[in-house]
């Protein structure tokens, strides 16, 4: 895990559909060039047809250009833990750290490179964060995009495993 500082600043993601508060389920699924999530969404998206209630909502994200990410503790329990929460980072949110003491220091691991390029950590990077029920997500990207499917989160993989190079 990293140690914050005075710079770090927590902002919730919008517009990002809610996972399950109780259990969404999350699952990673990662190479070495892309990361994707998925997890239980709280409800189902407005325009579908509830006549078939027994499927769960899905959401699938796809994070461009992920350069790192951590998946495990803390869960909602113990998040009081984690060192963003005290800059108001709570169980069960979806959130972006704004200055971020990782991007921060991933920026110094990689200055030793001969072809080091600090912009490209602090003009394109973002620290996302969603917190779980049982776990917690934490990774570094460019971006993100979400998709929203009918079925299970396991039944998800096969097509996470389609977007994987």
């Amino acid at each position: 895990m990293y140690e914050v500082d005075e710079k770090d600043e927590v902002l919730e993601l919008k517009g990002v559909p809610w996972p399950n508060g109780g259990a969404p389920e999350p699952i990673v699924l990662a190479s070495e060039y892309d990361i994707l999530l998925a997890y239980e969404l709280l409800e189902r998206p407005e325009e579908w047809d509830d006549a078939d209630s027994e499927k769960e909502a899905v959401a699938i994200v796809k994070f461009d250009f992920c350069d790192a990410h951590m998946f495990g503790p803390p869960n909602d329990e113990a998040f009081s833990g984690h060192p963003l929460y005290e800059r108001g980072l709570q169980y069960y949110s979806l959130a972006e750290i704004r200055h971020s003491s990782w991007i921060r220091k991933l920026e110094r691991m990689n200055s030793v490179h001969p072809n080091h390029d600090k912009t490209r950590f602090f003009e394109g990077l973002k620290h996302y964060i969603f917190a779980f029920h049982d776990s917690t997500f934490e990774c570094i990207a460019k971006g993100f995009e979400i998709e929203v499917y009918e079925g299970s989160v396991k039944n998800m993989i096969p097509r996470m495993a389609e977007n994987i190079r």
